[in-house]
């Protein structure tokens, strides 16, 4: 079927009847033809298709006439530079709100530290309205629209997003689209079959259907509840009989996105989290929005189908806004979300997972195959590159890439899980095991960079090895994330007994007032991760090169030295506790002498090079 006949109906109404302004109108005529193809692809069969995606257009063109004079002027910036994200100057942390500065006027308070520390992007974790007291850090959401009590109001955090936006720092939040808290408007209706949100969720009046989808979908949180459904229950707190898909939580209900009216209703929230200031939207559980009996419900087609269409929307009615991709699937799939069409930034799960496992075996080979094959990606998308996030450590990379290096996935994960929680010989990690299953030995796990790597032992070489994992994410490309309280050497702390039940919250800690009032002595504990961490960020600033994504590979045939360039810059890292050697014939086509830009020293390399335990050494001929 054609769409070009139903588009320019649709634009009659919609363009020559309301009279949106030339800006609407040109970004409506290059990129509805796009929506409406993705729309119909996945909705067509539908009787009510047509008149579904006429009133999205019609959202589309109130949600535009609605927003902010100062974000369609933003539009326009981004329009003329759509590859701002790509430059060298992109630098990022995230955090809590609450852990890190209390709440949203703290924030604000805290914008003169945060450009002075060279950040130019910044993630706050989920702050709107959510059930207390599971909700899953945040995730599971009440509102859209509404900010937590506790942390401010929807003023606050339009008025902290211009702040920021004063400041050159471009504000990220997360968009859940998969699923709702159960206590969400929508869910209260659709538990007591009111239309039209008794179809917004995936309500079954017995076992048969959950049943058949299990066949097929794995458990992700088989400690909360086996399996995909859990039961709704009565007004006594009794099952009464009927099931509901929930993927995650048993109070985190996934949305039903084979119903149109449930895309059009996020698109509107979506737009309206946009209106808010947010130029940066991180895409969260974007694997698992569509279900098909049969599959196991995780990046099927129309998944990529419907990421087009929503970043359509945004390119008409709010074209400032990025997508970020959180698809912690199987590396080749990883990539799949990340095009100009798609997210034009993604996580990339595999480097930070493999940066510590190099760490752990001293050998970072896994790591150098990933940035040989996986690091490239698509012209204007780029990574974001973390040490650490919010969540657990996982050993995302694939079996058969390990295979290859005669390495067997599973028990290497054994390992590493025993490494990271320090119950190896020899560990000098402080984890703490997430979602243990002590029959499979399978575990993620949990930890500040410092605990994990050996500063809350009092390691001697922890200091080095903190600056290596940073300098990793600092120097391969993308946009580096620094989770804050980690540039101050911050531990775990799992002294809160209300989220004990949950290890994540040990690498969630409160903001660590005294670390910080240490950060401005360079001989402290503090001061020393500072500057490291700073001397990083300071000198990506100063090398255009650092920006973007290209990568170059180099072998320092050594296993446990990585190498790579950056244009005309070669990093070494040793990922190893003992010095070591390079010989002077890996160097034989770059100058006898270079210079080492973190430390400004001159490094011979033409008799060779000695590498101190966890060096990092950026050199420029």
């Amino acid at each position: 079927m054609s769409v070009a006949p139903i588009v320019e109906l649709i634009r009659a109404d919609i363009v020559a009847g309301r009279d949106p302004g030339p800006d609407f109108t040109r970004r409506f005529d290059e990129h509805f033809p796009r929506l409406a193809e993705e729309f119909l692809t996945v909705y067509g069969d539908r009787p009510d298709s047509l008149l579904q995606l006429r009133a999205l257009a019609e959202d589309l063109a109130t949600c535009w006439a609605e927003r902010p004079q100062a974000l369609k002027e933003l539009d326009s910036q981004r329009e003329a530079q759509p590859d701002w994200f790509l430059s060298h100057d992109m630098v990022g942390a995230m955090a809590y709100v609450d852990r890190w500065a209390g709440d949203l006027q703290g924030v604000r308070e805290q914008i003169g530290y945060l450009k002075d520390l060279g950040i130019t992007y910044l993630h706050l974790m989920p702050l709107f309205a959510v059930p207390e007291p599971e909700n899953d850090g945040g995730y599971a959401i009440s509102s859209y629209r509404d900010v937590r009590p506790d942390l401010g109001t929807t003023d606050d955090l339009t008025a902290l997003a211009a702040d920021l936006r004063e400041a050159g720092i471009s504000l990220c939040l997360d968009l859940v689209f998969n699923h709702t808290a159960n206590n969400h408007p929508w869910a209260q209706q659709a538990v007591r079959g009111i239309s039209p949100y008794d179809q917004y969720y995936w309500i079954f009046p017995d076992r048969t259907m959950p049943d058949a989808y299990e066949a097929t979908v794995r458990e992700i949180f088989p400690d909360n509840h086996p399996g995909a459904f859990v039961p709704l229950k009565d007004a006594s707190g009794e099952p009464d009989g009927r099931w509901i898909w929930a993927t995650f939580h048993d109070y985190q209900w996934d949305l039903r996105y084979e119903n149109p009216e449930v895309f059009r209703a996020m698109a509107r929230e979506m737009l309206a989290i946009a209106a808010m200031g947010v130029e940066v939207m991180r895409m969260d559980a974007v694997a698992f929005i569509w279900k098909q009996l049969g599959t196991p419900c995780e990046s099927l087609p129309q998944v990529h189908r419907l990421l087009r269409a929503f970043n359509a929307i945004c390119r008409i009615a709010a074209p400032a806004v990025v997508f970020k991709s959180e698809a912690i699937v199987h590396p080749d799939e990883v990539v799949s979300y990340i095009s100009p069409e798609e997210c034009q930034l993604g996580y990339n799960p595999l480097q930070m997972a493999l940066t510590w496992e190099g760490l752990a075996t001293t050998r970072p080979t896994l790591l150098a195959q990933a940035l040989e094959r996986r690091h490239a990606l698509p012209a204007g998308t780029n990574w974001v590159d973390y040490v650490r996030s919010h969540d657990d450590i996982g050993w995302t990379f694939a079996d058969e890439d390990a295979a290859e290096l005669g390495i067997n996935g599973y028990d290497h994960r054994r390992f590493l899980n025993r490494w990271y929680t320090g119950r190896h010989e020899g560990s000098w990690a402080r984890g703490v095991p997430f979602q243990e299953n002590p029959r499979t030995g399978d575990c993620r796990i949990s930890g500040t960079t410092a605990s994990l790597l050996g500063l809350e032992q009092g390691d001697e070489h922890a200091l080095a090895r903190i600056r290596l994992a940073y300098g990793i994410a600092m120097l391969t490309g993308g946009i580096p994330l620094v989770y804050l309280g980690d540039e101050v050497g911050q531990l775990n702390d799992p002294s809160d007994p209300a989220v004990a039940h949950d290890t994540r919250w040990v690498h969630r800690p409160r903001r660590p007032a005294d670390r910080y009032l240490e950060a401005g002595y360079p001989t402290s504990e503090a001061g020393q991760v500072f500057q490291a961490i700073t001397s990083l960020i300071d000198l990506r600033h100063e090398h255009a090169e650092l920006g973007g994504n290209e990568l170059g590979t180099f072998d320092a045939h050594n296993d446990h030295v990585l190498g790579f360039t950056r244009g005309p810059l070669l990093v070494l890292a040793n990922f190893a506790p003992r010095a070591q050697h390079i010989a002077s014939d890996v160097f034989s086509a770059r100058a006898a002498t270079e210079t080492d830009l973190l430390t400004g020293r001159e490094v011979e390399v033409g008799e060779g090079l000695w590498l101190n335990p966890y060096d990092l050494l950026v050199l420029n001929g």
